[in-house]
């Protein structure tokens, strides 16, 4: 199958370390087993994810220290083509620990290397480059998780300019800090509902008023489409003629980490592939249910998300039914 080609722009990755522990408590030193290391941040997230569903892509990301060069060798190792921008900081690391006894994960997140401008403008250059010229109208643009320090608070606008100037279409999955400046040139945005709270300014307790805000966002210029990830609630799609809520898949979650991440990605191939924007969700979902399999940011198996995929399509019956909803009334 012929994809479009994904570029994906990380600017804050990080070396993901994993463990297990019998229990956590508090001032104890917390002995630590089963210990994994990935290569992780949202944009390296979904390149491995994507290229483990058979997309065209390349990560575009920036690195630099110890951590950074093992980072890299994992990125390398995971197979996935990559542009590196060498920074003078360290790359920073993330650990998520396990709490067997409580059935509870803990997640600590570093701020990240301190950005200079030039390594920023930098960035922007490398990605302009990953963008191949011939096919740049067809490309998908991933732009995925936070901005370390130093970074301009505008610069995923930048990003979306970008992108407008070479006529990429740029998916965004970023923190409400980074979002807050950015007013135009998204094709998709992907929140969580927090986020979109955040954004918003306000409690989004029912699913209409989620629905509300997101078409509030489309709205605004800011966007054509968002994506509000619901967690056991499954995900809604609002575009500027749909409003749609899509089910969760339910399993037996090993970890929640890069699930996320594993929506986009899915749902970036499939608008490479040329789906519509809800069948496309549709198989981001299905790819965030197989990443909860997974333990830490390890990549999930083509076949599961296929699996899902069928079984949604099988039962008439089945609670990843999608479920239509009336187009919101503006006044």
């Amino acid at each position: 199958m012929n994809r479009a080609p994904i570029v994906t722009l990380t600017m804050n990755p990080a070396l993901d370390v994993t463990a297990d522990a019998d229990e956590v408590r508090p001032t104890d030193k917390v002995r630590c087993h089963a210990v994994r290391y990935d290569a992780g941040g949202g944009g390296i997230n979904v390149a491995r994810f994507a290229g483990a569903l058979g997309g065209d892509v390349v990560a575009v990301f920036a690195a630099g220290g110890s951590t950074g060069e093992r980072l890299v060798d994992l990125v390398y190792a995971s197979r996935t083509p990559y542009t590196l921008v060498p920074l003078e900081g360290a790359t920073r690391e993330s650990f998520t620990v396990n709490d067997r006894a409580g059935d509870q994960q803990y997640r600590f997140v570093l701020p990240g290397p301190t950005l200079s401008p030039a390594e920023c403008a930098l960035c922007l250059d490398k990605l302009r480059e990953a963008i191949p010229p011939a096919v740049a109208s067809a490309c998908y643009v991933v732009a995925s998780g936070s901005l370390p320090p130093g970074v301009p608070v505008d610069f995923y606008q930048r990003v979306a300019d970008l992108c407008g100037d070479v006529g990429a279409r740029l998916i965004l999955d970023t923190s409400v800090d980074a979002l807050t400046h950015v007013t135009s040139g998204v094709y998709l945005l992907k929140p969580s509902v927090r986020e979109l709270r955040e954004c918003v300014g306000r409690a989004l307790s029912t699913l209409p008023e989620q629905l509300e805000a997101a078409h509030e966002l489309i709205e605004r210029g800011l966007t054509e489409a968002v994506v509000v990830s619901l967690g056991p609630q499954g995900a809604i799609l609002a575009t500027a003629t749909e409003s749609r809520h899509f089910p969760a898949i339910p399993v037996h979650a090993v970890s929640g980490v890069g699930a996320g991440d594993a929506m986009v990605a899915g749902i970036a191939v499939g608008l490479s592939s040329g789906w519509s924007i809800s069948d496309a969700v549709r198989y981001g979902i299905a790819a965030a249910a197989a990443k909860l399999l997974t333990p830490g940011t390890a990549a999930f198996a083509a076949a599961d998300v296929d699996r899902f995929v069928e079984l949604a399509a099988e039962s008439t019956e089945s609670r990843w039914r999608t479920e239509t909803l009336e187009p919101i009334s503006r006044k």
